[in-house]
Formats: C-alpha cells, sequence, structure tokens
C-alpha cells in the first residue's frame, strides 16, 4: 500500500518509491497530529539546514503542503539501504493518501572501525 501512495510524479515521491522497491526499511506510525504542529517543526529545521548550506529535498514543499493540509496527518520514514537518506512522508489521517513527503541527508558518524 506504500508503494502506491508514493505513485506520485514529483520527484521526492519517485525517489522514496526507488529506495523502498530497492529494499529500504521502513515504519509508519499509528498516531496523528495536526499538520502544523510538523510544519512548524521542519520550517524551523529548514532554515537552521540552510544556514549550514544543506537544501534538502522537498523540505520547503513539504512544508507548504502540510500548511495547507490543516488536518491532523500519520507520518512514516523511510531509510535507504545505503544509509545515506531518511524520507520523511505523512498521509492523511486516514492513510488513504500522501499529503507531503521530503528526503534527508542522514548524518553517519563513523566508528574507529570504519576509519
Amino acid at each position: 500500500m506504500l508503494e502506491e501512495l508514493l505513485a506520485g510524479d514529483d520527484e521526492v515521491s519517485a525517489a522514496a518509491l526507488a529506495a523502498l522497491r530497492g529494499g529500504a526499511t521502513y515504519s509508519v506510525w499509528d498516531t496523528t497530529h495536526p499538520a502544523e504542529r510538523h510544519a512548524g517543526v521542519f520550517a524551523r529545521r529548514l532554515r537552521r539546514m540552510r544556514l549550514r548550506g544543506v537544501e534538502p529535498l522537498g523540505l520547503e514543499r513539504m512544508v507548504e503542503l502540510l500548511r495547507e493540509h490543516a488536518r491532523p496527518v500519520s507520518g512514516g520514514m523511510i531509510d535507504s539501504v545505503d544509509q545515506k537518506w531518511t524520507f520523511l512522508c505523512y498521509f492523511t489521517e486516514d492513510g488513504s493518501a500522501l499529503v507531503a513527503c521530503a528526503r534527508l541527508q542522514r548524518w553517519v558518524q563513523s566508528s574507529p572501525a570504519q576509519e
């Protein structure tokens, strides 16, 4: 069902779908929260990321879509197989449609064994 929800025509959902089909792990939360709460949190994170020169794929659009949605959403995450990317996805309260999706680069610390 998650694959069907990600079958949109935007770059982020296409990348999330490709990651999922490539064996990515995912989780979808059973709880819902007001979309505006998520929009506010990610608007602040976007500002901080931009100060560091990072432009996450689709995050600005995700903030806009969550604000426009103005109803509760449920969320989920998809972690790419190579652990480089996390996709944040928000769905309608009943889980029947994708509201917004963004791709964030994961910050993986190297261990002494990797150096």
